[in-house]
């Protein structure tokens, strides 16, 4: 079931969201060559929690840690540990934030210390999808729309799109209807209406679409081993367009 939200509900989302963002900048801010990403995790947890909010994805179906970390061709869901993030990586951190009774949810890879022409422009093109997803992301338009124009740019750059993970409704749940996939064609599926709340999260691999997953029961990887980039923030529906909720 699709549960539409009200004005004072996206309010609500939007806060938790707010949390979402301060949480990025300050693992932005100390992702470095060095660190380990279970001191990003000690940081999030921390920061998420002296602002009177829980982290959505600790104990989330017996998930370990407060954030996901994902370095390489880890695709999402990677569990922070002893890793230590060197030059010439990208790291993908997926923060989600409870308060209020509501979710906010939102991604972002970063580039680590020095890095290399191939990565810089993954990383482009990554965050260009995730913006010609939100762009259609309006009254009148369908969730079809936001995947073909995903789907199109990536595929014009040389990326492909995952399709085993797709995008979600987010509100009360961390994952609500209706799916959202990143790739598909215009004119098709739900018809998007003022008062929904939807996670657009391409994740955007340098070689193949097909993922698998690790023995951890949680990390997916890509199928050949290439990198992946996952951009992600939290959009809401209204009368006169969208707003993101995690910007």
């Amino acid at each position: 079931m699709i549960v539409y939200k009200s004005l004072k509900e996206i309010e609500k989302i939007r806060a938790a969201g707010a949390i979402v963002a301060k949480t990025l900048k300050l693992l932005f801010e100390n992702i470095r060559p060095g660190i380990t990403t279970a001191e990003l995790d000690r940081l999030a947890d921390e920061f998420i929690r002296s602002q009177g909010a829980i982290p959505s994805f600790k104990d989330y179906n017996g998930y370990p840690a407060s954030i996901c970390i994902s370095i390489d061709h880890e695709v999402v869901h990677g569990i922070p540990g002893k890793k230590t993030l060197k030059d010439n990586q990208v790291v993908g951190i997926d923060v989600g934030v409870y308060k209020n009774g509501y979710h906010g949810d939102s991604a972002w890879t970063i580039p680590v210390g020095k890095i290399d022409d191939g990565i810089r422009k993954h990383l482009k093109v990554g965050q260009e999808c995730l913006w010609r997803g939100i762009e259609k992301a309006r009254v009148g338009n369908r969730i079809g729309d936001i995947g073909q124009a995903i789907q199109l740019h990536a595929e014009k750059n040389g990326f492909s799109v995952v399709r085993d993970l797709v995008g979600h409704g987010v509100g009360r749940e961390l994952h609500e209807e209706p799916q959202v996939p990143h790739y598909g064609k215009a004119d098709t599926g739900l018809l998007l209406k003022p008062g929904l709340v939807i996670a657009i999260e391409p994740m955007i691999n340098e070689g193949v679409y097909q993922v698998r997953m690790l023995d951890d029961n949680w990390t997916i990887v890509t199928a050949d081993g290439k990198r992946s980039v996952h951009f992600e923030h939290t959009v809401a529906i209204l009368e006169d367009g969208s707003e993101i909720l995690t910007k």
